[in-house]
């Protein structure tokens, strides 16, 4: 099932989740993935994206997000590398996308049209359609 998007809202007001403040000691990923929980979806960067996907937060309200950027953009790298945000969305359990399949049929579409890919992300590519 695909959710309605409330752009203007925080991952936290979409889950209705307060997460607790991290701890004084903890790693700059979880900082990270605190405060882009309270940072209106619609402000939140492809690298944004792909930090949480990959962090398994949000996917239900971040997944369509992401493949928004996708249909634009394939290959938006954020901080890392080109196609990192893709490769974070082809990664996720299988599982994910059987409450999504319009949107898994749409990532099928985008990855089908791309061209020249590196050896890793045509592999994470063959693993999503072979899912």
């Amino acid at each position: 099932m695909r959710l309605p998007q409330r752009r203007d809202r925080t991952l936290e007001e979409l889950e209705g989740d307060r997460w607790p403040a991290p701890p004084a000691d903890t790693t700059r990923l979880i900082a990270t993935a605190h405060a882009l929980r309270q940072r209106p979806v619609r402000e939140l960067t492809a690298e944004d994206l792909r930090l949480l996907i990959g962090q398994d937060v949000g996917l239900p309200h971040l997944l369509p997000l992401a493949v928004d950027v996708l249909r634009d953009d394939p290959l938006a790298e954020g901080d890392m590398y080109e196609g990192a945000l893709l490769c974070a969305v082809l990664t996720r359990d299988p599982a994910v996308w059987a409450d999504l399949p319009e949107l898994r049929a749409e990532l099928r579409s985008i990855v089908a049209h791309l061209g020249y890919l590196s050896a890793d992300v045509q592999q994470k590519v063959r693993d999503f359609l072979a899912a």
